[in-house]
């Protein structure tokens, strides 16, 4: 059933990494890609995983708190819509993430500057999670 939601997520997606999402702060991110076969601590998962070079520890000109703001509009406004538009089975939660660069995931790059947020879903909005 996973399988299925994320192939339509897919079907109805660009090419990962290819489309530009707009977001508050105006700094260029763009979709790495979705991941829901990883388990979170509340059930159902969906990661939405963006780069956004702006973050970067050198030359970057994006602290936390814009991307944090960055990263609840991206939840609210790409992420949900996406799951209420979809079948199967609903997540629990859905963590937005931002990396200077594509890295994979569950892998340990220290060199990459990396932010994440965590929401729950209720009443059809996103809920920030303390991490």
């Amino acid at each position: 059933m996973r399988g299925a939601w994320l192939a339509g997520l897919l079907i109805a997606s660009p090419a990962f990494g290819q489309e530009l999402v707009e977001v508050p702060s105006g700094q260029p991110v763009t979709l790495q890609d979705v991941i829901l076969n990883e388990p979170g601590p509340a059930g159902l998962t969906a990661r939405f995983r963006f780069v956004a070079p702006q973050i970067a520890r050198i030359g970057g000109s994006i602290d936390f708190d814009t991307a944090a703001a960055d990263m609840d509009h991206l939840c609210a406004t790409y992420a949900l819509p996406r799951i209420e538009t979809t079948t199967g089975p609903r997540p629990a939660q859905v963590v937005i993430s931002f990396a200077d660069r594509p890295v994979e995931f569950g892998v340990i790059t220290p060199e990459a500057t990396q932010f994440f947020e965590a929401y729950s879903i209720a009443d059809g909005t996103c809920v920030w999670e303390a991490f």
